[in-house]
């Protein structure tokens, strides 16, 4: 911590920082599925997010503009979502990741996908998937 009460990015090896910017447990409906009974209407999905954002040099400031905002990746997925019927959780997922990383800012998502009521005994079935800007 510097005198003036700003916490600089620790860097090794001459690797800048990074922030984990983060999306828990957004449960929203979605026309997803390959069964008949998934095509006709909505189910729960949960969507877990964590997006890993190189630090730049300078201490951030108190603005959106210096940071990811969460609300706008929010939003996209939620777009995704509501644009139509999707067939594969794994689908969904791969359009997630595509719309984060094009954020030049971020360079890694994790995107996990959970149909939260196809068994009654088990709390959820997905997909959770890594893509990074460098692959």
């Amino acid at each position: 911590m510097s005198s003036q009460g700003a916490v600089r990015p620790l860097h090794h090896h001459g690797h800048p920082g990074v922030r984990h910017v983060f999306v828990r447990d957004l449960v929203i409906p979605a026309l997803i599925g390959i069964h008949t009974h998934e095509k006709d209407g909505t189910q729960r999905i949960r969507v877990n997010l964590d997006m890993e954002v190189p630090e730049a040099d300078n201490p951030v400031q108190d603005r959106l503009s210096d940071v990811v905002c969460y609300e706008e990746i929010v939003d996209g997925i939620r777009s995704i979502v509501d644009a139509g019927h999707i067939n594969l959780v794994e689908t969904l997922a791969e359009k997630i990741a595509a719309r984060i990383l094009a954020d030049q800012r971020i360079d890694r998502v994790r995107v996990r996908v959970e149909k939260l009521d196809i068994f009654s005994d088990a709390a959820s079935v997905g997909v959770e998937i890594e893509r990074s800007r460098h692959q």
